[in-house]
């Protein structure tokens, strides 16, 4: 377990680094910093043999997209953001597919969907009025789908007992708030330094949750 605990360090410390860099506004620390912690949550998935089961590949597809994302997302451009939008929204789906490709809780799900309900509402209210018109419906899209990933995750929690798995989907999903916030609503350190944060702290989480599925074709 040296490998995978040593790498989680590594992305954490990196974080750390990535905080700092937005604080004092270095762009190439930034760009070094935040792709170096999406490389190693990568690498704490294949360290723990992601390849080696269903759950983990789609697991490591996802955390790879990811990783995407976040080299897309360092652009301030438009177009960057869209395609790194689709890049994420992908990455939800594979984490959906990760979770309901084994048993799944159906009660959890029916409630997790009602409460995704309302507060895919609520973002959405809050969100769309700051939203320019052309990035409104990629935006609702993006909202359905990482929520989806939430109830799907909250299925497969409730059925096996894996609810860092849940943890995990619920602080990524958390995360793109303060992405969103960022990007549409209001600038600010603020929305880095607890965004940053909880959203590599997800990906740890997810990657780390291959681990039980180690050898499982």
């Amino acid at each position: 377990m040296f490998a995978p605990l040593a790498l989680t360090a590594a992305c954490l410390a990196s974080v750390a680094a990535l905080l700092v860099a937005d604080r004092q506004g270095s762009a190439a620390w930034r760009i070094l910093a935040k792709l170096s912690a999406s490389t190693f949550f990568v690498l704490v998935a294949v360290s723990l043999d992601a390849q080696g089961s269903s759950y983990g590949q789609f697991v490591l597809g996802a955390l790879m997209l990811g990783w995407v994302g976040d080299a897309l997302l360092l652009s301030q451009t438009p177009q960057a953001f869209m395609i790194g939008l689709v890049a994420f929204l992908l990455s939800h789906l594979l984490f959906a597919a990760a979770f309901v490709s084994g048993p799944l809780r159906v009660p959890a799900m029916a409630v997790a969907g009602l409460l995704a309900a309302l507060i895919c509402a609520v973002v959405l209210r809050w969100l769309l009025p700051h939203t320019p018109a052309n990035f409104k419906a990629p935006v609702v899209a993006y909202v359905v789908v990482i929520l989806g990933m939430c109830i799907a995750a909250a299925g497969h929690a409730f059925a096996d007992a894996r609810f860092a798995a849940l943890a995990g989907a619920l602080l990524f999903a958390a995360s793109d708030l303060s992405v969103a916030r960022n990007r549409f609503v209001r600038q600010a350190y603020l929305n880095r330094l607890w965004g940053w944060p909880t959203y590599f702290a997800a990906q740890l989480i997810l990657a780390w949750s291959v681990a039980d599925f180690a050898g499982a074709v």
